[in-house]
Formats: structure tokens, C-alpha cells, sequence
């Protein structure tokens, strides 16, 4: 009797480290699918205090590369969201044809005077536009294009690196300092004037921000791109933060969101986040 009862037990061992290994290894299956699953960006995106949520965003992903685009509305109504959409859609349309993208730069400007046009056209004389940032990454590097205040940066080994500038009156205020054309008081008086100078649909349209060159991706980097009211109200230390973990991009995405929810404050402009991952593969130059 009592060997037939040792036999049971170790039948039931034996059956219960069988279940436990293939439990793990539906865990490890499923893990693994979820991972490929992944996207290689994520966005998201905060109404702050705002009824109307006048920002537009998109990634398209193409034989020519990876497009990135945001547009954040100015105008009251519907004015603003219409501006971006505007926006947004003469970048996208311009874009989906390509097979291959050789001058990025090009591509920018004539997408940009092609967006200022075609919302003057549709707002008519309501006063309205859209400060709109293009990512673009594609043979290995990153280019971007900006007017207005989106700012685009570059996550690299754990440090967020601000590359865009933006259209705002701080930095134009500095940009003359530098070039001798204002004093250093006036200068300073005009560091914590963060109007936008520049934007689509504006009359007077001014030339857009490119970087001097191309920026060569490696492998890990993160493209990240956010409007106003996300860079308002969290420093860069503070999204760099929040950039750093082990979650999906998606998920780094509304966290940052919600981080700039939860600050105080009841004047909360609208917030977009977009964040693209580089597809570069490491190799020894790395």
C-alpha cells in the first residue's frame, strides 16, 4: 500500500513540474508575441484644460522610411484643429508617393509653403494656423523641419538631447543678441516671452528651422517630439525621466502624458507626445 501511494505522489510531481514547465512556456510564447507585436513608436495625446483638442499627429511608415508629423492648431473654434489637420494631411499626401526620399530638406520646405497656403486659403480671414514639426528618418539618419514651437529631440544612451530651437520670441530675442542686433538688457527682458513668432497660415510666413545636418542614428535611438503643452509644463530632465524605463513606447508615450496632466495648474494648453524608434542596427563603429 505504501508503495503504491509513493507512486501516486511522484506520479503527481512529476505531472505538476510537467503543467508548471509548460505554463512558462506558454508565458515565454506570449511574452515573446507581445514584444513582436510592439510598435516601433507610440503617441498620445492631453486636451490640458482646453473643450477643443487642436493637435494632429500621424507616423507613416514607408519603402522610403519613417515620417513623423505634428501640427498643433492656433485659433479659436474650430479654427486651430481645422489649421492642423490642414496641415498634417499636405504632409502625409506629399509623402505616401515616395519610394525614396533623397533631399529631405526640399521635401520640408515645399511641404511647409504648401501648408501656409493652402490654410490661408480655407480660414479666409479668421485670424488661425499651426505650428508644425516633420521627423523624418530614413538611410540611417534623422531630419526634421519645424515652425513654430514643436520641439523634436533625440533620447541617446539614457540623455534626451533637445535638437529643435522653435519659433518662439526667447529664442529669436537670443538669436539677435548673439548677432549684435539688440542689447543684452533687451535680451534678457525677452527670455520669458514664449509667443510664437512663426506658423503656418500666417501672413508673412517666415523660413522654417532645419538642423545644419543630418543627424546619424544608432542603434536605441528614439526620436522624441512633443507641442507646447507637453515642453510647458515638464522640464527636459523630467522627460528624459520618463523616457528611461523598460515599458513600450506607447506606454512611455502616456506616461508623459499624464505626468503633464497631473501638474498644477488650471490654463493647460493641448499636449501631444510622439515618439519614434530608430530601426538602425548596431555594429562595431557603434
Amino acid at each position: 500500500m505504501a508503495e503504491i501511494l509513493l507512486g501516486l505522489l511522484a506520479a503527481l510531481l512529476i505531472f505538476a513540474l510537467l503543467a508548471l514547465m509548460a505554463v512558462r512556456l506558454i508565458l515565454a510564447a506570449a511574452g515573446g508575441k507581445e514584444k513582436e507585436n510592439q510598435k516601433p513608436w507610440g503617441i498620445s495625446q492631453t486636451s490640458g484644460s482646453r473643450e477643443i483638442q487642436a493637435d494632429q499627429m500621424e507616423i507613416l511608415s514607408t519603402k522610403a522610411g519613417v515620417l513623423g508629423i505634428l501640427a498643433d492648431g492656433i485659433g479659436k473654434a474650430n479654427t486651430g484643429r481645422i489649421s492642423a489637420q490642414i496641415a498634417l494631411d499636405t504632409a502625409a499626401d506629399a509623402y505616401e508617393p515616395y519610394q525614396r526620399l533623397t533631399n529631405p530638406e526640399y521635401f520640408f520646405r515645399t511641404v511647409f509653403r504648401e501648408a501656409n497656403l493652402r490654410i490661408q486659403k480655407t480660414i479666409g480671414e479668421r485670424r488661425g494656423g499651426a505650428c508644425l514639426g516633420i521627423a523624418y528618418m530614413g538611410g540611417g539618419f534623422l531630419h526634421y523641419g519645424v515652425a513654430g514651437d514643436v520641439r523634436i529631440a533625440l533620447l541617446r544612451g539614457g540623455e534626451l538631447i533637445p535638437l529643435s530651437q522653435g519659433h518662439t520670441l526667447d529664442v529669436l530675442a537670443r538669436k539677435a543678441y548673439e548677432k549684435g542686433k539688440i542689447s543684452r538688457k533687451k535680451a534678457v527682458w525677452s527670455m520669458e516671452e514664449k509667443r510664437r513668432w512663426n506658423y503656418v497660415g500666417m501672413d508673412g510666413f517666415h523660413e522654417i528651422e532645419l538642423p545644419d545636418r543630418p543627424i546619424r542614428l544608432k542603434a536605441g535611438d528614439q526620436v522624441l517630439m512633443v507641442s507646447r503643452g507637453i515642453w510647458q509644463e515638464l522640464s527636459w530632465a523630467e522627460l528624459e525621466d520618463l523616457l528611461g524605463g523598460p515599458e513600450s513606447l506607447e506606454e512611455k508615450a502616456r506616461h508623459i502624458t499624464w505626468a503633464a496632466e497631473r501638474k498644477p495648474g488650471d490654463d493647460k494648453e493641448n499636449g501631444s507626445v510622439l515618439i519614434m524608434q530608430s530601426e538602425v542596427v548596431a555594429n562595431a563603429a557603434d
